[in-house]
Formats: structure tokens, C-alpha cells, sequence
């Protein structure tokens, strides 16, 4: 099955969250702003799977990058921002920094983590491959750099950025719950691991 940018885009604009969240946010003002994660990708599997497309979606994530302040009360001062604007849509929305991850990342998973030059770098390093997706704020493109075929066969495969096995399987095995037809791929060399 084939999948174009235009049929990604608008099967996650048919959840009214992804629309509204592109339609509010560009406002802010966000630098290298991005709608991404769960609430693109898992759009498409609910359209194959003949359900709602918000269905199964626990939050919705947006990336910016600012590495002007790299303060907690920086971020925190834009969480508030996006959270207020969007507050009436009685969701969770997850506000990252990009230019910060590095600070926190490995206290929390317990592995190194660069840092990050630019939002997309923070797509970029995405457990599973075909989850590599955001939408530009500004300009409502779709970056995914590893392209849509995957996403649209089902198909998950750990990317080779973030090799981190348990984790990859974790997430693709909670994925695969929620849509069965789903088949999670694991390199021969890391499953010797």
C-alpha cells in the first residue's frame, strides 16, 4: 500500500484535535514548531483499521526548539502558553523542547542522549522508525524521514538511531495491542542481544 503526504496529513486532520491544534498553534509563535508522535502515526492505523481517527491516542506532542534559554522555567513558561490555548479541547498535550532533552534524558532512560540541534533531530531519534513524523506549524509540510511505507504496511522496526531493544519493544508490543495487524521486525544482531 502506497501513502502520500497529502493522504497522511489529511488522515490525521480528520481527528479534530490535530486540527485544531494546527490551526492554534502556528499563533505562538513556536520556533521550528511541530505536531508529531501518536496522534499522526496512529491516525493512519485507525483509518486501516476502520476506527475513529483520535482513538487510542493518549496525548498529542508538540516539539519546538529554543536554545536561547535552556532554563526549565523557559520551557514551562511555553508549556503554559500552548496549554492555555488549548485548554477547551480537554486533552493532553505534551510540550517538548528540543534544545533541552539532552539535560534530562538520561537520568530518566538511563542511556546518553546528544544534543539536539534542531527540532526534527528530536523526530529523528524516535524509538520505532516509522513513527518518524511531525507536521511543521509554520508551514504545514510533513517531514518523515523515513518515509510512509512502513507506516502504512504496519510495519515496526527499530531505528537504528535509538537502539534500545526493551524499550523499542515495549512501545511496539503496546502499539501491537491496540492494532494487532501490526508486525514488530527486530534485526537478527540485536536480538542475539
Amino acid at each position: 500500500m502506497t501513502l502520500t503526504s497529502t493522504e497522511f496529513i489529511d488522515q490525521a486532520m480528520r481527528d479534530p484535535v490535530n486540527a485544531a491544534l494546527m490551526s492554534r498553534l502556528p499563533g505562538l509563535g513556536l520556533q521550528q514548531g511541530f505536531l508529531t508522535a501518536g496522534s499522526l502515526f496512529q491516525a493512519t492505523w485507525n483509518h486501516l483499521s476502520d476506527k475513529p481517527p483520535g482513538w487510542g491516542v493518549k496525548d498529542y506532542d508538540v516539539f519546538y526548539f529554543d536554545d536561547s534559554d535552556l532554563s526549565w522555567n523557559a520551557e514551562d513558561a511555553v508549556i503554559r502558553r500552548v496549554h492555555e490555548a488549548v485548554a477547551d479541547l480537554g486533552v493532553s498535550v505534551e510540550v517538548k523542547n528540543q534544545a533541552r532533552v539532552h539535560l534530562w534524558y538520561e537520568k530518566r532512560f538511563h542511556s546518553p542522549y546528544p544534543r539536539l540541534r534542531c527540532s526534527r533531530d528530536g523526530i529523528d531519534r524516535y524509538l520505532i522508525a516509522c513513527t518518524r513524523v511531525g507536521i511543521d506549524l509554520a508551514s504545514g509540510t510533513l517531514y518523515a524521514p523515513d518515509g510512509l511505507g512502513d507506516l502504512a504496511a504496519g510495519i515496526l522496526r527499530m531505528n537504528p538511531l535509538l537502539p534500545m531493544r526493551e524499550l523499542f519493544l515495549r512501545k511496539a508490543g503496546d502499539y501491537q495491542a491496540r492494532w494487532p495487524w501490526l508486525q514488530v521486525v527486530v534485526p537478527e544482531s540485536v536480538q542475539a542481544d
